[in-house]
């Protein structure tokens, strides 16, 4: 008899509007995977069993079913606070810390009508492209658990990935939805600027960070993604959402389920961190992306290469962005001292925050023209095709204990070599979609990503789903899986 976890999010989603699986089953089922794989891989930092079945029952017997996403166990990544539940933000200063109120995501995902789970794991504050920290054991790749999966959404792909969860919601402020989902061989989407509105970007530092969903299909993705965006006139206003009043809510799904369309795409394997960084691009990595090259234009699409303006001060007001950010974090009254590094608070972390509180306002204000004018430069470069193809990630998922946890500035060269092709995509505000195509010799997962236009969500569903009928990934599980 198959397992719901086996089934997609969709068709548990059928089953139980159909009432032939309760949501009080359902989330038990999960549950009971959770407590018998989260101990080896180490998707979740917290699990609020008692308070899932608590909230699946009331949903089974309150919440209307004509919900988006009624019924459906998801888990809030641990940045987002939730009222009640413990929420570290991936650091021990926060080890303790018990919100009163919840953030406008988890709110969202609630007035979908689904069931949280608990707090997936992430990076201190999220700052990082894997997902280890002295607040609890690192997540594990369920491809291999000697290998991290990326970050900084990594609990929550791990969770996608080893079934744990039918999909979840994470953030994306450099990649940190597509490096994990690529990692761990899922469908990871960062929605254009402005489309989510609980988790826009237009009110951040530098616009980048975004919320988007990770599943294991693109129907799952789109599914999730409408969820995220929410009903007008819901728990969050929507005058940041990125559509016009005339386009109907729960538009992206039936993209995914049509995946209609033949269109012009771009190949690139430039980035901008090129002029400060060796990038060297793993040799299998070329080799899939050669292999979806030509998988494209066998489905009739046009194919051309295309490369980026130069831009050498891309790396410098990135970084002085990245830092201003993390010099925001205010740590409060329950931060602790903890001497073996030097404080409350992780060397890379403390290194950002120092450097960040150093810059002067004039400083700040050159780097945020200068990734503006990046933006203006790689829309107009772009804009003579539908979506650019480029790898996701430049190697392999790495070891667990690869990224120097005492050296900062080494620590955040490493991220720049693993994932050089993500972060310029948040600078300019587009959506981007990673893409399970491939393996590795050794039976790694290899994603691409697909970039689109200002608002071009569903023209990359729609090539990710006809990627996806043909290659079949939604069939393939890790070890871990069983």
């Amino acid at each position: 008899m198959t397992s719901p976890h086996e089934l997609s999010a969709l068709d548990q989603y059928r089953l139980v509007q159909r009432r032939e699986l309760g949501v009080v089953e359902l989330t038990r089922h999960y549950l009971d995977r959770i407590e018998a794989r989260n101990g080896e891989l180490g998707a979740f930092f917290t699990v609020t069993a008692e308070r899932a079945l608590k909230r699946a029952r009331h949903v089974e017997e309150c919440v209307p079913r004509s919900t988006r996403l009624w019924g459906l166990p998801f888990a809030d990544k641990d940045l987002w606070r939730r009222e009640g539940v413990r929420t570290t933000f991936g650091s021990r200063a926060f080890a303790d810390f018990i919100p009163e109120s919840t953030d406008e995501l988890p709110r969202v995902l609630d007035e979908a009508g689904a069931v949280s789970l608990g707090k997936t794991a992430t990076p201190e504050f999220g700052m990082t492209s894997h997902t280890e920290t002295v607040v609890a054991p690192p997540a594990r790749n369920p491809w291999n658990t000697d290998l991290g999966p990326g970050g900084s959404s990594g609990g929550a792909a791990v969770a996608v990935s080893a079934g744990l969860l039918p999909f979840a919601p994470g953030s994306d402020g450099g990649g940190s939805i597509r490096i994990p989902a690529a990692a761990c061989g899922l469908v990871g989407l960062k929605p254009s600027r402005g489309r989510v509105p609980a988790l826009s970007g237009i009110d951040a530092l530098g616009g980048l960070s975004v919320a988007g969903p990770i599943a294991r299909s693109v129907a799952d993705a789109a599914f999730l993604l409408d969820g995220m965006i929410g009903r007008r006139g819901s728990a969050v206003d929507d005058h940041f959402a990125l559509r016009a009043p005339s386009e109907d809510d729960g538009d992206f799904l039936g993209y995914a389920i049509r995946g209609e369309g033949r269109f012009q795409i771009g190949v690139c394997v430039d980035s901008p961190w090129s002029s400060s960084h060796e990038i060297v691009v793993d040799p299998e990595i070329m080799s899939v992306l050669a292999d979806t090259v030509e998988a494209l234009s066998a489905l009739g699409h046009g194919i051309e290469e295309v490369g980026l303006e130069p831009a050498p001060a891309y790396v410098g007001a990135f970084s002085a962005v990245w830092q201003a950010a993390a010099a925001q974090i205010r740590l409060g009254p329950g931060g602790r001292a903890h001497p073996d590094v030097g404080g409350d608070i992780e060397p890379l972390t403390r290194w950002l925050r120092d450097r960040g509180r150093g810059l002067s306002a004039v400083q700040l204000a050159d780097a945020l023209a200068e990734l503006s004018r990046f933006e203006r430069g790689v829309i107009a470069g772009f804009s003579g095709f539908d979506a650019v193809l480029t790898p996701t990630l430049a190697l392999l998922p790495r070891p667990i204990g690869w990224y120097d946890a005492v050296d900062a500035q080494r620590n955040f060269a490493q991220q720049v070599q693993y994932s050089p092709f993500t972060s310029f995509v948040n600078v300019a505000g587009l959506p981007a979609i990673t893409l399970p195509i491939g393996t590795s010799a050794g039976g790694l997962p290899i994603g691409m990503q697909l970039i689109g236009r200002p608002g071009g969500e569903g023209v990359l569903l729609s090539i990710g789903r006809q990627l996806e009928r043909r290659l079949r990934w939604e069939d393939r599980h890790p070890l871990a899986w069983n």
